[in-house]
């Protein structure tokens, strides 16, 4: 590791070899509605999934656009995950999620690389996440996932609409109709 002189720390490659592949790119939204219409209308986008998690107050849809996967987040609630992250900045990038092959490596792959991980979860093997600040990598979120779910196909289970009209919600990492309701 080593350290650029303004509070940063540059990372020696450990962790380099338990990428995969980056997976998608996050952005923040005041609207669904607005950004899930851009970015299949105008940008061309696939809807590919997407949910509420009433645990975190998110609203998330997952796109596949021309060479990379893109995930839209909204605020469902004034003290949901990103509510403060978007008084504070307003709408636009949250974070980059790399693929990785095993997250307990990964994490030890940073910490030789000199990197603290932050807010890692491995209770569930559809997605073992792990995090470095934005304080230590010159401003990005970045988060790093292992799976063994595909997140780059679209379901044929549920709309964009459903989606929308909150419909659909993430249990477990798995999306589901809402007790009461009936998707489309």
């Amino acid at each position: 590791m080593s350290s650029t002189g303004d509070n940063h720390t540059v990372c020696d490659g450990r962790t380099a070899d338990r990428i995969t592949k980056v997976d998608h790119v996050a952005l923040t939204v005041p609207s669904m509605t607005e950004a899930a219409t851009f970015f299949r209308d105008v940008v061309g986008g696939t809807f590919l999934c997407g949910g509420d998690n009433d645990e975190t107050g998110v609203r998330l849809m997952h796109w596949m656009l021309p060479g990379f996967k893109l995930e839209l987040m909204q605020p469902l609630r004034s003290d949901s995950l990103i509510s403060e992250a978007m008084r504070r900045r307003g709408p636009g990038f949250h974070h980059m999620t790399f693929l990785v092959d095993d997250i307990p490596r990964t994490v030890e792959a940073l910490r030789a690389d000199g990197c603290e991980p932050i807010d890692t979860d491995t209770r569930l093997s559809a997605w073992s996440e792990t995090f470095l600040s934005p304080r230590a990598t010159f401003g990005a979120l970045l988060q790093f996932v292992s799976t063994d779910l595909r997140w780059d196909t679209p379901t044929h289970d549920y709309t964009c609409e459903d989606v929308l009209a909150g419909r659909i919600v993430w249990r477990n990492y798995i999306a589901c109709a809402r007790e009461n309701h009936q998707i489309a």
